[in-house]
Parts: structure tokens; sequence; C-alpha cells
């Protein structure tokens, strides 16, 4: 696993971390049962402070990219199809909300491409 942390950019470091991870795992690059390193080892060897790197990790975990099985360690999670069942699960939400709100089907798309573009920085 190879990760750069730069402080010049705009995203703050424990979210570097956490898109690298995410990124690499998606990828394959860190494959499904990946044991990642300790929280404490990884931030030492990117000469962050821990609780950024903790953060990371907890996000990670948020979104079903890795898991933690306890003193065992920190892991890629097999189900990488959490986070989609996830997203399925918020825009069947998102898709009832806009119609209950009786909007258009364009109107929510437009609606969701908006904040989508927003927050990818698009």
């Amino acid at each position: 696993m190879t990760l750069k942390i730069s402080l010049d950019h705009h995203a703050p470091p424990y979210e570097q971390v956490r898109a690298q991870i995410s990124a690499q795992a998606r990828s394959g690059a860190l494959p499904v049962g990946y044991r990642l390193p300790t929280v404490r080892g990884l931030a030492e060897s990117l000469g962050l402070a821990p609780n950024t790197v903790a953060k990371a990790y907890r996000a990670l975990e948020a979104d079903g990219v890795i898991e933690t099985r306890g003193r065992n360690g920190t892991f890629v999670a097999a189900a990488g199809s959490a986070a989609e069942r996830e997203l399925a699960s918020a825009a069947q939400a998102y898709a009832e909300r806009a119609r209950r709100l009786g909007l258009t089907e364009d109107a929510a798309l437009t609606a969701a491409r908006d904040a989508l573009r927003a927050a990818y920085g698009e």
C-alpha cells in the first residue's frame, strides 16, 4: 500500500488517507482481506498524528471499505458492495422524497447532478 500525503493539498490529510485507501480498494490494488497497518504504524510512516489516521479509518469503516476485527487488525472489507447497497438505498429514498415533493424526474435529476458536482468539486 502506497500513500502520499501533501500538506499543500486542498483536502485535509485524513481525507487524503481516506480517499487513497478507498481508491486502492476499489481498483483492487488493495485486495479483499488485505491487512492494513495499525493506526499508529501508518501515522508514523506518513508523519501524521494517530488521530488523523484513526479519523480516516473510521470514515472508511462507515463507508464499508474496511472492517476492524478487534485485536486482529483492520482489513479491506469483503463487501465492497456494502457501499453500493447503501448508495442504492439513499438513491431510492431521494427518488421517493422528490416524488412526494411533486418534482419532475428532470428536476430531481438536475438537483442530484448539481449536488454531485458540488461534492466532487467539478
